[in-house]
Order: C-alpha cells, then sequence, then structure tokens
C-alpha cells in the first residue's frame, strides 16, 4: 500500500513537469484524443505559458531530462521507436542527451574499494576526478601500476533504486494511457514500457557490458574494420568496469569536420562497413552508434565506445535479409512478398499480390537514382507506414537495427555530405550475398544436416530400447495406451521466435538494391 502511494505521489510529480514544458497533452497532439483528455490538456498548457520552445519531440525530451535519469534512459529507448511517432516528434526526441553532474568523487572511491575488497590505490597508482558523467555511470582517468592508462566506469550511487521507482511510475503512466486514449492501444504502452524496463535495467550491471564489449571486440580483430578498447577482467564487477583509455578525437567533435576530404570518407566507411559487417557476418551489432560513442584514434583508426546496448540477429533472420535484399537487386517484388507469407512474416488474410504492390511502391521509386541521393531513414520511414497496414508486429532487435542504420548513416552524412555509403556497403554486401546464395549456404545446410543426423544415429539405440520396452508393458497390461481416457488439451505452439518482417533488412534491401541495380546500369 505504502509503495503504490509512493508511486502516485512521483506520478503527479511527473505530470506537473510535463505540464510545464507543454508535454503532457501537446497541442499539436490534442485532436487525437478523448475530448476530456483534450479538456485537461488545455486547462494544462496555462500553466506551460513561456516553456512551449520546439516541437512536441523537444519539449517532451526537456521534461525527461528535468524528471532524471531513468526518464532520460526511457526516453532514449522510446527514440528507438520510429513507428510510433510520426517524423516530428522522433527528430524532437534525437536531441536528448543524458549529461549529468558528477557525483562525489569520495562516493565514487566507496564503491571501488567495495566491489574491489580494498581501496582503489591496491590497483591504481593514481585517480583522476570525473571526467566525463552521464544518467548512469561517469568515467574516471586512472593508471594501473604497471603505467598502462585506463578508463573507469563506475556507476551512480543507488541508481537500482531510483531507476526501479522511476520506471515504476512511468509504467502506471502507460497503464492510464493504454484506459484514456484507446488510439494508442494499437502500440501496446504497456508492453512498450516492460520492454524499455527490461533494455534500462541490463545497462545497470556493468558484467554485462563487459561481455557485450569482449565479444565486440572479437568481431574486431577478425574484420580489422574498427576497435574496441582492451578490457581489464579483473577489475571488473557489477558497478565497475575497466577498459583502455582511448586518446582520440570524437565524431561529435567540430574538429572531425576540418579534416581533409580523404580522411573523412575513410572514417564515414570505416562507419558503415563495421556495422554491415557485425550484423551480417556475425549477427551482432553496438545498437548505439551516435557520434559520442564512436571516436578517432591518434592513427584514424575508427574504435567504439559504450557498449550498454547489443543488437542481436540470429542466422534466420540474417539468412532472412539477404534473401529479402536479392530479391530487390533482381526486383521480383512478388518472390519477396511470397518468401513473407511463407515464412508467416505477414499474416494469411492479406493479399501476397497487394503487399508484393507496396513493396513495388517503395522500392521503384529509388531505382535509377544516384546513390547519394537514396536516404535509407526515407525508405525505413515509409516501411514503417506499410507495416502498420500489413499487421505486421515488432521485435526489439529488428527496431535497433534500423535505428541504429539511422545513426550509421547519419553519421556517415555529417562527416561527407556526399558520402556514398551504398559503394562503401557493397564489399560487405557482396560478400554476405555470395555466402547465402551460393554454393557456401549449401554447403553448410548439408554439414548442419549431417551434424544433425548423427546426433539422431547417437540416440536411436535408446530410442529403440525404449519403445521396445513400452511395447512389452503395454502388452503385459502394465501401462494403458487407450484413446478412451480423456486427454489433457494439448498446449498452443509458441509463436515461432522469428517475428514479423525486419523493418531494417527490407530497408537496407531497397536502398542497397536499389542503388546497386542502378550503378550496373
Amino acid at each position: 500500500m505504502f509503495k503504490r502511494l509512493m508511486t502516485f505521489f512521483r506520478l503527479l510529480r511527473t505530470a506537473w513537469v510535463l505540464i510545464r514544458h507543454d508535454a503532457l497533452v501537446p497541442v499539436e497532439y490534442a485532436p487525437l484524443v478523448p475530448w476530456p483528455v483534450r479538456v485537461i490538456g488545455g486547462i494544462s498548457r496555462i500553466f506551460s505559458f513561456g516553456n512551449r520552445k520546439g516541437n512536441a519531440g523537444e519539449r517532451f525530451a526537456r521534461a525527461l531530462q528535468d524528471l532524471g535519469p531513468a526518464y532520460i534512459k526511457f526516453g532514449q529507448v522510446l527514440a528507438t521507436r520510429g513507428d510510433m511517432f510520426d517524423v516530428e516528434f522522433a527528430r524532437g526526441l534525437s536531441v536528448l542527451k543524458d549529461k549529468v553532474p558528477p557525483f562525489p568523487m569520495k562516493k565514487a572511491e566507496e564503491m571501488m574499494a567495495a566491489e574491489w575488497g580494498a581501496p582503489w590505490s591496491k590497483h591504481l597508482a593514481s585517480l583522476s576526478e570525473p571526467v566525463a558523467a552521464a544518467s548512469v555511470a561517469q568515467v574516471h582517468k586512472g593508471v594501473l601500476h604497471s603505467g598502462e592508462t585506463v578508463a573507469v566506469k563506475v556507476l551512480r550511487p543507488k541508481i537500482h533504486t531510483r531507476m526501479t521507482r522511476d520506471m515504476d511510475t512511468i509504467a502506471l503512466v502507460a497503464k492510464l494511457a493504454h484506459g484514456a486514449v484507446p488510439k494508442l492501444r494499437r502500440l501496446r504502452p504497456k508492453d512498450f514500457v516492460a520492454e524499455a524496463r527490461r533494455a534500462v535495467m541490463l545497462e545497470l550491471d556493468l558484467r554485462l557490458e563487459a561481455a557485450a564489449q569482449s565479444e565486440l571486440a572479437e568481431v574486431a580483430d577478425d574484420t580489422g574494420l574498427f576497435r574496441v578498447p582492451k578490457l581489464h577482467w579483473d577489475l571488473v564487477g557489477k558497478d565497475i568496469l575497466v577498459s583502455e583509455w582511448i586518446d582520440g578525437t570524437a565524431l561529435s567533435s567540430d574538429e572531425i569536420l576540418v579534416l581533409p576530404e580523404a580522411q573523412k570518407n575513410a572514417l564515414a566507411t570505416q562507419v558503415i562497413q563495421s556495422f554491415l559487417a557485425s550484423t551480417f557476418e556475425y549477427g551482432v551489432f553496438h545498437a548505439d552508434m551516435h557520434e559520442g560513442n564512436l571516436i578517432m584514434d591518434k592513427d584514424g583508426q575508427l574504435v567504439l565506445l559504450d557498449f550498454g546496448i547489443l543488437g542481436r540477429l540470429g542466422e534466420e533472420e540474417i539468412r532472412f535479409e539477404i534473401d529479402t535484399l536479392f530479391g530487390f537487386l533482381q526486383r521480383d517484388y512478388y518472390k519477396i512478398a511470397e518468401v513473407h507469407f511463407d515464412i508467416g512474416y505477414v499474416p494469411p488474410h492479406h493479399s501476397v499480390e497487394e503487399f508484393a504492390s507496396a513493396l513495388r511502391a517503395v522500392g521503384e521509386p529509388i531505382f535509377g537514382k544516384k546513390a547519394e541521393d537514396v536516404s535509407m531513414a526515407k525508405v525505413l520511414m515509409q516501411l514503417l507506414e506499410i507495416t502498420e497496414i500489413f499487421d505486421m508486429e515488432l521485435q526489439p532487435q529488428l527496431i535497433l537495427l534500423q535505428k541504429t542504420m539511422m545513426q550509421a548513416e547519419g553519421v556517415a552524412r555529417r562527416l561527407d555530405p556526399e558520402f556514398d555509403m551504398w559503394e562503401a556497403s557493397r564489399p560487405i554486401v557482396t560478400k554476405a550475398v555470395r555466402r547465402e546464395l551460393g554454393p557456401e549456404r549449401y554447403l553448410n545446410d548439408f554439414l548442419d544436416g549431417i551434424g544433425k543426423t548423427r546426433r539422431t544415429l547417437s540416440v536411436l539405440p535408446d530410442a529403440t530400447d525404449n519403445i521396445a520396452k513400452l511395447a512389452k508393458a503395454w502388452a503385459d497390461g502394465e501401462i494403458d495406451l487407450s484413446t478412451n481416457r480423456p486427454m489433457a488439451a494439448a498446449k498452443p505452439r509458441k509463436r515461432d521466435a522469428l517475428r514479423p518482417i525486419a523493418y531494417a533488412g527490407i530497408g537496407a534491401a531497397i536502398a542497397l538494391g536499389a542503388s546497386w541495380a542502378a550503378a550496373q546500369l
């Protein structure tokens, strides 16, 4: 009871902050809500006078910043859901930053001592004041006794408790919105908040971030396309992460923009190729590739930082995306539609022909255009409209893929406004298509089949023996296998793990395919 009461009071505070920023019922969206909610919104705007700068997304972002860390993180997750809002609102949310004042040095030292079981001086020769602070953690520069410079990331004190409380409040808001605004139900606000809670809470265990960093480090070593700071696993804990210190220039810095054009083009190519290679070849990708998490080291190499969010694609998802890409290269929209229906991505009550026509409406207008004139972001936004028409649901990693593709494109375009990202993508895409649609794919399938057959044969003797024992017991009357007895209702099969349509995969397929085909003309 006390917990619910406190959540209610936190809800009132949240509502007040949103009201002050005209973000509770933004004037731009008032016509879309029921009249009682519209009246409340109209009254609330009296208190936001003089504080209505920017569009609804920007005002909402400022309100979340005022509300604190959990709301900031929630807003950043919300920004990945371009399917839920119009373009202007999503663009407004993109300004959301989580830079906040650092917490006291003494508290950071206490947390290190608690995590390491000894004062920080046992492991470090020196430790600086915070050099960067965000809503969840802050970073210190340290030096090991070996002389190596390291980055020490420390979670904010009591951040777990605060995040939990604030996410409870956000969940209550979603529940109220679900009941008060019927049009929001299609977007499943309660499910989305549950998804956001999971994403936020995962970031509060730095051991999981270290694992993601280690995994991408292996990809970096294999591809040679980017770098990942080396971890010091012996100093990693739930609240502490220690890794190699990288001296370099953030891609968000204006210093990057004055580099020679050839160097900026090479850096943009690294951004695009590192993302695509990680995704298509390894099924894992850094899912927050904004300029602040990318730096150029002193050798001109791209370095990735902050691995709190990692995206994954399964083998079947990767294969589906490559198959779709090949279909767009051939401009065979009907075949692509058939693949979607065969695998169950599009509900069967829809028409294959209509879906093929919808795909054609996206793909054809960009065929023949110059590669630099094709924006993946615009392609993806059109696809998101199609997904609603054809009742196709979302899967978190595919949403992350879409968002990361748009981020990577944005970084590359900032470095070089005329950057040909499709030409830069060509080596990665060619390799992926060759692997998935050539002899290598069928050889791998054959070898997988042999492995499954071998495993089946290895258990066959035991299975045969069990069947013989079962038959003997039945013959002896020890068990009853008659069909007259009432049977428990069969459990419904769980839906396949592959959820309907890979938004970003199709978006990349259309844009890459169209540009590639145009280049061949």
